[in-house]
């Protein structure tokens, strides 16, 4: 856990980094589930991060040309053992909406 991560809030946002990637793409199958459609682009473009019983990702996903998803992403304690969790996500965002807990 990096140590700009504040207990309790959202970090500010950042660039997306090949982890915060990989997070997006571990939970790419759940958003495809639930919203009955495969992701041809799936880029994970900025995010922020809270620590909790765990920690809890916001990450800003580009999926067209200018179509953008939201995502939150709960990833428990190592020791917990479990995989990543897509807890909520919006879509219809553009590069432009701001990454905003939800």
């Amino acid at each position: 856990m990096s140590s700009e991560m504040v207990c309790g809030g959202f970090t500010n946002t950042r660039p997306a980094t090949p982890e915060i990637q990989a997070i997006a793409d571990q939970v790419k199958p759940q958003l495809e589930e639930k919203e009955k459609k495969k992701f041809s682009i799936f880029k994970a473009v900025e995010f922020m991060s809270q620590a909790v019983a765990g920690a809890n990702y916001l990450i800003k996903v580009q999926v067209g040309d200018d179509d953008y998803i939201h995502i939150q992403v709960f990833a428990s304690l190592l020791h917990a053992n479990r995989p990543l969790e897509l807890t909520s996500y919006q879509t219809n965002k553009t590069r432009n909406d701001k990454l905003e807990s939800f």
